[in-house]
């Protein structure tokens, strides 16, 4: 199954995933994005933040 990933390189820190996908998505301190639970997506629509991310940071893999 397919889980989520963040290119870091990519990733500006805007917030959207972890609004749309709390229990999927954390921004740390470093102002980026992480998958915390890479499982989480039954509960979130994860292909909601992937076409909201506005730098296309987030895949499935």
């Amino acid at each position: 199954m397919a889980k989520p990933y963040i290119d870091y390189a990519l990733c500006t820190g805007c917030g959207t995933c972890e609004a749309l996908c709390p229990d999927v998505f954390q921004m740390k301190d470093d102002g980026k994005a992480y998958v915390i639970n890479e499982d989480g997506c039954d509960g979130c629509n994860c292909q909601d933040a992937i076409d909201s991310c506005p730098e296309q940071a987030i895949t499935m893999q």
